[in-house]
């Protein structure tokens, strides 16, 4: 059932649906961050003069890692200051990042302020889980989530066409502008209109020995960092995907024009899945639907390579394969999401802080091998996503101890109440 704490002040109640639509937009920061990118990669390679193409990568490589380190830091820090103060000040130093960025003269000085803006954007990430995680669990959580997930979806799917519109009126910095400005809009609806969500009696002094605690929590709890390696691992395909789309897209196809229309329908399956899962979650379980898709994610990853090596791939395979395959990703992130915190009512921020280190780190890692591999063709990303898929399914067993299917009884996980968050 949603949990409820005490009622906020006069003014600052918000609607479920304004919830949902505002952590969406939090959440989105970070695909704004990357997606509007690619179809300027080359422009920014020949401004910054980047001599080989695969370095363009760092560009966004950096990010992850910087987002990587700010998300192991920030939810620590909302455990004991509260969720929307320390998200304020870390989407201020955001801004501040992005529009270093728009004024880049060099490539070392653009990685570097992509880094910061990773860094900070690590706060967006991981407390708007812990604000999520404040108010429900369990199957409750893993519908919000996948609530949150569908409209977040519509940023991915969008932000390429938005990223080339602007490079047809104007350079590519401005694509970093427009970053700022509309982040600097949702930090000022956050300001105006989200509550605080952290009970007091649930926040945490900041001591060496209470992180390790939670940690050790976290790892002596096999479902949780089960879960936790699972999505890293898959995860890493998505990332991987990302990173090399633009180059297989602009050389491997010559379909450039249509790139940003390309992405925007590969990436709306996950749009979808997301939305889908919302739907059947309350019914059939985050258990299930995230093991059953994990399945399905396989079997596409063995369909890609087929099709890959009998020389039968085209764009047409590409796309359908891609965006099948991001559907199944949807239904995958939200829920293990979910199952992983759990345990977690006291101590959301530091364990969503960990998760989203976690996972950020493999993700990266793994997506960055296979977008380095990238050799003219579309295997070496099909053979990763084959590698990371099946890595992922033998975690998830590991996790639940091979009993796959299952649900825990207790509908306590599953109620969720969808009128006014307090």
């Amino acid at each position: 059932m949603a949990q409820n704490p005490p009622s906020p002040p006069a003014g600052k109640d918000i609607q479920f649906r304004e919830f949902v639509l505002l952590c969406a937009c939090l959440m989105a920061m970070n695909a704004l961050s990357i997606d509007p990118m690619l179809p300027a990669l080359p422009a920014i390679g020949r401004d910054l003069a980047i001599a080989q193409p695969n370095d363009r990568q760092l560009i966004i490589s950096v990010y992850f890692l910087g987002l990587g380190i700010g998300s192991l830091l920030f939810g620590v820090l909302s455990d004991r200051y509260g969720r929307k103060k320390v998200l304020a000040w870390a989407m201020l130093l955001f801004i501040l990042s992005s529009m270093a960025c728009a004024a880049a003269q060099s490539f070392p000085v653009m990685l570097i302020g992509r880094a910061c803006a990773g860094f900070f954007a690590g706060a967006s990430r991981v407390i708007t889980v812990g604000i999520v995680r404040d108010r429900f669990r369990g199957d409750a959580m893993a519908r919000v989530m996948s609530l949150i997930f569908a409209v977040f979806m519509l940023i991915p799917v969008m932000a390429p066409s938005f990223g080339q519109a602007i490079l047809w009126i104007a350079p590519w910095r401005w694509i970093f502008w427009a970053l700022a400005i509309m982040a600097s809009l949702i930090l000022l609806w956050l300001m105006a209109r989200m509550p605080e969500t952290l009970r007091p009696e649930n926040r945490m002094r900041i001591t060496v020995g209470g992180l390790l605690h939670t940690v050790g929590t976290i790892m002596r709890t096999r479902s949780s960092i089960g879960h936790m390696l699972a999505s890293g691992v898959v995860m890493g395909g998505l990332i991987g995907f990302i990173l090399s789309v633009q180059q297989i897209f602009f050389d491997v196809f010559k379909a450039e024009e249509i790139f940003p229309i390309a992405f925007a329908l590969m990436a709306a399956g996950m749009g979808v899945g997301s939305l889908v899962n919302s739907r059947l979650v309350s019914r059939f379980g985050a258990r299930r639907l995230s093991q059953a898709a994990l399945i399905a994610f396989i079997l596409i990853a063995i369909v890609h390579v087929s099709v890959i090596l009998s020389g039968r791939e085209t764009i047409v395979t590409f796309m359908l394969l891609q965006g099948i395959t991001m559907l199944t990703v949807a239904f995958t992130a939200s829920n293990f999401s979910a199952i992983s915190m759990e345990p977690f009512s006291k101590g959301a921020g530091v364990a969503s802080s960990f998760q989203a280190f976690l996972t950020t780190a493999l993700s990266a890692t793994l997506g960055s091998i296979v977008g380095r591999a990238f050799n003219g063709t579309t295997l070496p990303l099909a053979m990763g996503l084959l590698v990371f898929g099946s890595l992922s399914f033998l975690i998830v067993i590991w996790a639940e101890r091979g009993r796959l299917f299952t649900r825990p009884n207790n509908s306590g996980l599953r109620d969720v109440e969808f009128e006014t968050v307090h």
